[in-house]
């Protein structure tokens, strides 16, 4: 059967279905990549991709392969309902090795690339929370939870038994610290284990504790490697102490895969030590280092110490940025390493004989970073781009993208343009922040301002793209979008981060008014009269500490897990070294900031309207926070609304209470802006 013509014009004629501002059910349904891994040759790439549920493969877990020298689209290698997680390519590229529950309980699985099931390699009887593979394939190292002193993991099993048949539902305590971020902290620890493969593929059933007369959990096994000759492992932890809550003293430790004396190769720094990784020739152990004791947000310089001579040193003592991750180069001459830089996590190299440093990379957050002979593959996402697969020539040519994961979501999705600023804060500083502009801009009409603060203390609102606080869903909304990245903020040199310490009501609030200034000044298209800010954890103090310090700059306020009271709060969160190097010793001490910067001392003068949310399980700033702030607002008539979510912790992470939190936020700001 024929169309007719004008038919068929009128038909050809549609328009293509525009683009929508973003919302949160699209921030429910975007794909993400989590584990990823490189073969050693730089040949395969194999990555995790979650999706959320927009495209007919609906939520689906599972591993992709990508063969970069063919450059052929990515196959999937899983079709399980269980997912597959911390992703880690054999030796010699030909299988996978990955943690999945597929039997009840999460257990280590290899895959083998050319063809055929996943083997099962360990069956405990209890779940792996961690592995690596020594390089000869046959000695793995394990990540378990068990009651430390227990010379076997029946004896935790046995333990386990116990405590569930008692009575009674008593937790008792002899130490700090007695909870962390969400749970009552258990006896039970997260600590080394050794367990060997055999060429019959028998499945692992026993493993053997490193670390069993300690109390302590080791650091992750991200912070764990075999020595070269895979007769050692070295990892990080903090050796048994009663001081655990309110020092930092991470250690390198070096251990035998038959186990005996742990020996400690870091003693001399009473700071953090951390992320070991060794040379492919096996000369050298590099890691991250910190210098203060008691700093969480210090700046991680990286460290070589020479196996063979005993030599340590630092390299680039004089690059001013922190290092997050790193892995060496191929010719053991340069390291490759993430870190975070004017508003951006970028990619650098240093050259391990003389510490010169250069830029390798630096749009977005790059993260996962993974090394071959000639490229660099990482993970990258801005402020307009979720989380895709890149790679790059090791000087910085030939950016490539990998992966387009969310090629059909994109499509549905406008987002507003962005730019970074700067101005003079305080102090005469330079300091930077972002700008983002409403999705559907029009320089001819007026916006309200969406003032966004970040946490941390020590943190950033840079060229990123997240769910928690996502500054592209208040462009959505028709706000112009500003992000201040004041005295504190991360990736600015370690004196800048060291600033807001002993200061947190000082110049970070000048920076802000600063900001917020200067922003209304070269940005007439955004209507001051209707501006709200928004904050969390140290951004909802800055709420609290707005309030009765700035109590006429905004129509409302966002309070989510901000500090209210701040010797309450110490008594009551679980990391005390935070609080203690933050704020000048304890509560107690004579000189300690807790009075001289404590929200809660400046109450009479609140007068502006505030929502304030709240997860019941946040530990780290714990709910009567929240509701301490919400009775003052509530006894001196200001308006104001109290949303607890009892299963959250510090963050909301239930994609449902996703959609409540945005939903109260923008119908709290409306009603003061629109």
């Amino acid at each position: 059967m024929k169309i007719p013509l004008l038919l068929l014009a009128a038909l050809t004629a549609l328009p293509v279905l525009a683009k929508g501002p973003l919302t949160v059910e699209h921030l429910n349904q975007f794909n993400k990549i989590s584990a990823v891994s490189l073969s050693s040759d730089g040949r395969y790439l194999a990555y995790s991709q979650t999706n959320g549920g927009f495209a007919p493969a609906d939520r689906s877990s599972d591993i992709y392969l990508k063969d970069l020298r063919e450059n052929s689209e990515a196959r999937r290698l899983t079709q399980s309902s269980s997912s597959e997680r911390a992703l880690a390519f054999s030796s010699d590229g030909q299988a996978l090795y990955f943690l999945a529950d597929r039997t009840g309980t999460t257990q280590l699985w290899r895959l083998p690339l050319n063809g055929g099931e996943a083997l099962q390699l360990t069956n405990l009887p209890l779940p792996v929370e961690g592995f690596k593979v020594a390089a000869d394939g046959k000695t793995l190292a394990l990540a378990l939870a068990v009651l430390p002193g227990c010379a076997t993991l029946q004896c935790t099993v046995d333990a386990k038994t116990t405590a569930a048949a008692r009575k009674d539902s008593a937790l008792a305590y002899d130490s700090l610290m007695v909870r962390h971020w969400d749970h009552w902290r258990e006896p039970y620890r997260s600590q080394l284990h050794v367990a060997t493969l055999n060429a019959s593929n028998d499945m692992v059933t026993e493993a053997k504790n490193l670390i069993s007369d300690w109390d302590t959990d080791i650091a992750g096994i991200d912070e764990v490697a075999f020595t070269p000759d895979n007769q050692h492992l070295v990892f990080s932890a903090k050796a048994p102490a009663n001081d655990q809550a309110w020092q930092t003293n991470y250690d390198i430790f070096q251990v035998s895969v038959n186990g005996g004396e742990k020996i400690n190769l870091t003693a001399e720094n009473k700071a953090w030590d951390a992320k070991p990784i060794f040379s492919t020739d096996g000369r050298f152990m590099a890691y991250l280092a910190m210098s203060k004791p008691g700093a969480e947000a210090d700046r991680f310089g990286l460290m070589l110490l020479d196996m063979v001579t005993g030599q340590r040193k630092a390299l680039a003592a004089e690059f001013d940025r922190s290092v997050s991750e790193y892995q060496f180069g191929s010719d053991n001459r340069t390291i490759f390493v993430t870190a975070q830089d004017v508003g951006q996590y970028s990619i650098f190299a240093i050259n391990t004989s003389f510490g010169d440093v250069r830029k390798v990379y630096g749009n977005g957050y790059a993260g996962n970073l993974q090394v071959a002979s000639d490229k660099l593959v990482f993970t990258n996402h801005r402020l307009d781009l979720p989380t895709e697969v890149f790679q790059i020539s090791l000087d910085g040519s030939q950016l490539a993208q990998l992966t387009d994961i969310n090629a059909d979501w994109r499509k549905q999705v406008q987002f507003g343009d962005y730019e970074q600023f700067s101005f003079k804060g305080a102090n005469d500083a330079t300091v930077y922040g972002y700008l983002v502009k409403p999705w559907n801009f029009d320089a001819s009409k007026k916006y309200p301002m969406a003032f966004l603060v970040h946490g941390g203390p020590q943190g950033s609102f840079g060229n990123m793209f997240n769910e928690r606080w996502n500054a592209q869903m208040y462009a959505a909304k028709g706000y112009a979008v500003v992000m201040v990245d004041f005295h504190g903020s991360t990736g600015y040199g370690q004196a800048f981060t060291d600033s807001i310490s002993r200061d947190w009501g000082g110049k970070p609030l000048e920076d802000l008014k600063k900001g917020y200034s200067y922003i209304l000044q070269t940005q007439p298209w955004i209507d001051g009269e209707r501006a709200c800010a928004l904050g969390a954890s140290y951004g909802g103090y800055m709420m609290n500490w707005i309030a009765g310090n700035w109590p006429t700059g905004f129509k409302c306020l966002v309070n989510h897990a901000g500090l209210y009271d701040m010797p309450s709060f110490y008594g009551s969160t679980e990391e005390l070294w935070f609080p203690e190097f933050d704020l000048g010793g304890t509560p107690w001490q004579e000189g300690s900031d807790y009075q001289k910067f404590n929200p809660a001392a400046l109450a009479e003068k609140w007068q502006t309207p505030m929502l304030v949310i709240h997860g019941l399980k946040d530990y780290r700033v714990p709910y009567a926070q929240g509701l301490g702030a919400f009775t003052n607002l509530q006894r001196k008539g200001i308006d104001s609304r109290l949303v607890i979510f009892p299963d959250e912790n510090h963050w909301i992470l239930n994609k449902d209470n996703r959609v409540r939190w945005y939903n109260e936020v923008f119908t709290w700001l409306d009603k003061y802006t629109k």
